[in-house]
């Protein structure tokens, strides 16, 4: 059964602020049914009351995958949703102990999804990306993802789209600061207004990444 939604509780991000503090399993395991309550089906039952409109998602595993990473602390620090609109990209969303915020991108691009990335900015569509990218940097939206510091191999540094060439992934992100928003029903219609807002972004990739 769904969970109606009703905003994400202060809780969540005093939960997160508490285990940066102490990132332990004896932590998580004192303070677990904490993170399901205010934290894991809040922002699952935000991802149903946008499942109309944009399909169903889903709320990423607590747990960091520590196998190869120096940061060996067992849990991440924010809680994201997903929904997934092409190969690697969709919309997304995450609460921390900073706030909550919303946006959209392509993530993660293996070979072929980056092959046809910077060909589809090498061509008239890479124009088309430059305006909707600026567009909504003019709005408010930041616009950040993994990038080379040089140009990639087989690319001239003097490329006039250099930049976008230099992604690894693209993310646009813009935070809800306003609480009263973000603790009420309200917030589903402030992330759907973005999501929205960030639709020509999402098909941008649908239509440039191949299918899988």
């Amino acid at each position: 059964m769904s969970i109606s939604f009703s905003g994400i509780p202060h809780e969540a991000a005093d939960f997160y602020a508490r285990l940066e503090a102490e990132n332990t399993k004896a932590f998580w395991a004192a303070h677990q049914a904490e993170y399901l309550a205010h934290v894991r089906e809040p922002m699952t039952a935000l991802l149903g009351a946008l499942e109309d409109e944009f399909g169903a998602g889903h709320a990423f595993r607590p747990h960091r995958d520590v196998r190869f990473a120096a940061d060996k602390t067992p849990f991440k620090t924010h809680q994201g949703i997903f929904v997934k609109a092409a190969p690697a990209a969709g919309w997304y969303a995450e609460v921390s102990a900073d706030g909550f915020r919303h946006g959209a991108g392509c993530y993660h691009m293996d070979a072929p999804a980056l092959a046809a990335f910077r060909q589809a900015v090498d061509g008239p569509r890479g124009g088309e990306l430059e305006g909707v990218l600026g567009g909504l940097q003019d709005a408010g939206w930041e616009v950040t993802g993994d990038q080379l510091k040089t140009a990639p191999r087989g690319w001239s540094r003097d490329h006039p789209r250099i930049d976008l060439l230099r992604h690894r992934s693209v993310s646009v992100m813009q935070w809800i600061d306003d609480g009263d928003v973000v603790t009420s029903p309200a917030l589903a219609d402030a992330v759907r207004e973005g999501w929205r807002d960030l639709r020509p972004l999402v098909e941008w990739f649908a239509d440039v990444i191949p299918p899988e």
